[in-house]
């Protein structure tokens, strides 16, 4: 199944790369490009691609309030943002938009590639480098929102999972920090979205920060 690809960036010559790179790829192909956000919200809707690629900093409106219009038309959009390290105020405010993930602009090829292909897939990233740092700038906020109603039905085998999401570890780490198999840590992620009405990971780490569920990592901060 073709992967289809909305590229959002002001930038010309970083769409023609990403176009160029995407181009290469047997399963993916770019069906639009956008130069600003009110583009990236109009194509979106028009040409419903199974990813956005979205730059946070364009004209007109930003990619931030572009990922608010597209879900909000459409809950199930896939929307992969592109930054830098000097953006974790977007980083942040995006993953409360509901982005699916996040990749730097400076990552290898390869590694943009397969960030595509797990947003497309209906799972959630976070690079290692992003995590650790949205992860800081939660641990910093005051915990306001109370704990999700379905926190009370998860057992101490998904509190323990969950307890690692939070920390921004990969699947197979919480395996290997657990000594579970790489199939029942996903089986595990699986019921915890479903019970606590999440899609996905992200939105998992954004909630386990809101609520305060887990103290912080010392070694997060």
């Amino acid at each position: 199944m073709t992967i289809r690809v909305l590229v959002a960036d002001d930038q010309s010559m970083v769409r023609a790369g990403f176009r160029m790179l995407l181009s290469r790829a047997e399963d993916m192909e770019v069906v639009a490009e956008a130069s600003n956000g009110l583009e990236a919200v109009d194509k979106a809707a028009r040409f419903e691609p199974t990813v956005v690629l979205m730059d946070i900093r364009m004209p007109e409106l930003d990619g931030l309030e572009a990922t608010r219009r597209i879900l909000a038309a459409d809950e199930n959009a896939r929307i992969l943002i592109l930054t830098t390290f000097d953006l974790d105020e977007y980083v942040y405010e995006a993953l409360r938009a509901g982005a699916s993930g996040f990749v730097l602009k400076d990552e290898p090829p390869e590694q943009l590639l397969a960030a595509i292909r797990i947003v497309a897939a209906g799972e959630a990233l976070l690079s290692p480098a992003v995590t650790k740092r949205v992860i800081q700038r939660f641990t910093r906020l005051p915990q306001a929102a109370a704990p999700p109603a379905g926190l009370d039905e998860l057992t101490e085998r998904e509190l323990d999972v969950f307890r690692l999401i939070a920390r921004g570890l990969s699947n197979a780490e919480i395996g290997q920090e657990l000594y579970i198999s790489d199939t029942t840590v996903k089986t595990h992620i699986t019921h915890i979205l479903q019970k606590l009405g999440l899609r996905d990971r992200v939105q998992a780490v954004v909630l386990a920060y809101q609520t305060g569920i887990f103290e912080p990592d010392p070694t997060q901060s």
